[in-house]
């Protein structure tokens, strides 16, 4: 958790900082164990910090949401993940 921390007040873009502190948290704590609320929360915490609405990711867009997840975490892409997220702004 401290690289994590590290990652994200030394990044300062903060679009940058929602995508990749978005991810690395549900990357370190997978859905498995109900840490998906948490990392929406957390993402809604870093847009807002960084000057982004309040972002609710309905449960008709899950599915992309997920798929965008599972891109950049098996194939390595963040590209999906950033561009969903920049749709639901």
């Amino acid at each position: 958790m401290p690289a994590f921390f590290d990652l994200l007040k030394e990044e300062e873009n903060p679009a940058v900082r929602v995508v990749l502190g978005h991810f690395v948290f549900v990357f370190i704590h997978p859905y498995i164990d109900g840490n998906g609320r948490m990392g929406r929360f957390l993402m809604n915490v870093m847009m807002a910090s960084g000057g982004y609405p309040w972002t609710v990711i309905t449960v008709d867009k899950r599915d992309q949401y997920m798929a965008a997840l599972e891109q950049a975490s098996v194939n390595k892409k963040i590209e999906p993940f950033a561009k969903f997220l920049a749709e639901q702004l």
